[in-house]
């Protein structure tokens, strides 16, 4: 009896170790060919994960923005295998760190990748000195249900991409459908209406998106993905992006075609023309890239051909990624890149003149997350960029101002990294019963600090901006919210700060810090983080 015991329990492990190997083997080739979602669920199932499936399985977490788990991956990785890990990992790691806010440990991760000693607060306080400008950002629509971004002026219009058209495939990447092109007219206050789909002649089953316009409305450029499948380095078929021209002819785009210097071999994408049509950059990682992608430019001929591709060189491009270009009409660069120091993942940089140095745009505009597809009208101080910092990509819109030095110190302020807006440093927000608008007892340290902060810096002005979730009708949460935002700043006043120094706004459910947009469909810890009143440093000078 004791044999058929052993004998059954290495039949069992025999079988389970089977079923393992083969879960490793199905996950696998999910993640050769991008399907990191579907990746990602079943490398979980596997309960031995060795170094390869923690390496694959951290990727396919970052590589869909979920920086948390991520993290949690990465560092099983290093616990285990960091002698057998090569640096790329180090340099992902890092970036979902500082996705995640914990700067010492990203620190210490992209040092050890640079070589470079990496300290984080010595660069968020240099970045106080020399930034030109304050941006002030919004988001334009919360839209869990499908990834927007890329927005570009059109006439009186603008054009983004967006994965909302569901008649199109599934991309296994993300899951979300295929990107089209849109137009739409976009309020002063960034609201989105008559948004209308490309024609079918721009269109496809493919991948759309990035779209550039001449002055006149008459000449489009955008990047869609090839039809056509390429084996890479790991002999996996691979689709490469390509640019294409397109006219109007009669009120319809027409005369599309590929540009001459797209390929099969590599990708050329994120096309944005000058003021005047003669020169076109764009992203690509052709032959002779520093990295995984650059920053190009090529010359528009006036008979309609096109000059060689110029890299722009190292002041702008690094061995990592550097894409996104926008030239605006002053003259000036804006991309994104991973590859310059920054506050995380993909960061918008600006430069000029020759392009021998990129300035990164600071923290008004930056977070831990990717903040990409930037476009500026200069004369009007007004624009729009992506970004995924609340899970998946969405559209923001800014305005900006001159920068000056605030009127508190950096060692008591920071930035909100899921708003973008300043605020009290290791304050935080107060949080709110549901429905109710009383002060809790648990929030009145928080409250404290910042009477301590004000009475510190008696030129100090502050807003208490409060929120509500999503349940319960817009006017009745709006109310609700200035009641919040009312009581909040009344504890302030009887705690000794002048009224004169505190303004409270109610923005009802308008500006959720994550995904619960619906009366349903969230947990009740979820819901809760969005019934808080914040404290934004409204003065800088």
């Amino acid at each position: 009896m004791k044999n058929l015991y052993s004998t059954l329990f290495i039949l069992l492990i025999s079988i389970t170790a089977f079923g393992q190997k083969a879960e490793i083997r199905k996950a696998n080739k999910m993640f050769a060919k991008r399907a990191y979602v579907d990746a990602a669920n079943t490398y979980e199932k596997v309960v031995d994960k060795d170094q390869e499936v923690l390496q694959n399985l951290g990727d396919a977490y970052f590589y869909t923005n979920q920086m948390e788990q991520a993290v949690d991956v990465y560092q099983m990785l290093f616990l285990r295998h960091e002698a057998n890990t090569a640096p790329e990992y180090q340099f992902r790691f890092a970036h979902a760190l500082r996705a995640v806010n914990k700067q010492d440990k990203a620190d210490e991760y992209m040092s050890a990748y640079t070589g470079e000693d990496i300290n984080y607060e010595d660069f968020a306080k240099k970045m106080d000195t020399v930034n030109k400008h304050v941006y002030t950002t919004n988001q334009i629509m919360n839209n869990s249900a499908s990834a927007d971004f890329g927005i570009s002026f059109y006439n009186d219009r603008i054009a983004f991409a967006s994965t909302r058209n569901q008649e199109r495939p599934i991309y296994p990447w993300n899951k979300k459908p295929t990107l089209d092109l849109y137009s739409a007219e976009i309020s002063d206050d960034g609201e989105l209406s008559d948004i209308v789909l490309f024609s079918e002649n721009i269109n496809t089953d493919q991948h759309e998106s990035s779209a550039t316009f001449s002055q006149d409305g008459q000449v489009m450029y955008f990047d869609r993905t090839s039809e056509d499948r390429v084996k890479n380095e790991d002999d996996v078929k691979v689709a490469h992006i390509k640019l294409f021209r397109a006219e109007m002819v009669d009120g319809e785009w027409d005369n599309i075609e590929a540009l001459p210097f797209s390929s099969d071999e590599y990708s050329t994408e994120h096309p944005s023309l000058n003021a005047d049509g003669t020169k076109l950059y764009f992203a690509s990682d052709m032959p002779g890239s520093h990295g995984s992608f650059d920053i190009y430019v090529v010359d528009v001929n006036e008979d309609g051909t096109f000059g060689e591709p110029e890299n722009l060189g190292t002041g702008v491009n690094t061995k990592h990624r550097e894409q996104f270009p926008h030239i605006s009409k002053d003259g000036v660069l804006y991309f994104s890149s991973d590859g310059h120091q920054g506050y995380g993942n993909l960061d918008v940089y600006r430069s000029e003149g020759d392009f021998t140095e990129a300035q990164n745009l600071g923290n008004t505009v930056n977070s831990g997350h990717d903040d990409f597809a930037f476009v500026v009208d200069e004369e009007n101080s007004k624009g729009y960029l992506a970004s995924n910092r609340r899970g998946t990509d969405n559209l923001y819109a800014f305005s900006r101002e001159d920068y000056v030095p605030p009127v508190v110190d950096y060692d008591d302020r920071e930035t909100n990294l899921e708003t973008g807006r300043q605020q009290l440093r290791d304050v935080g927000n107060i949080y709110f019963d549901f429905d109710k608008s009383t002060i809790k007892k648990e929030s009145e340290p928080t409250l404290d600090k910042v009477v301590a902060i004000m009475n510190k810096y008696p030129e100090l002005q502050i807003e208490v901006g409060s929120h509500a979730d999503a349940r319960g009708s817009d006017k009745y949460n709006m109310g609700l919210s200035e009641r919040r935002a009312a009581s909040t700043l009344e504890y302030l006043v009887e705690n000794g700060i002048d009224r004169s120094r505190l303004t409270s706004k109610g923005y009802g459910e308008t500006m959720p810090l994550n995904d619960c947009t619906e009366p349903t469909g969230c947990t009740s810890k979820q819901y809760a983080k969005n019934r808080r009143s914040e404290f934004t440093i409204m003065n800088n000078e």
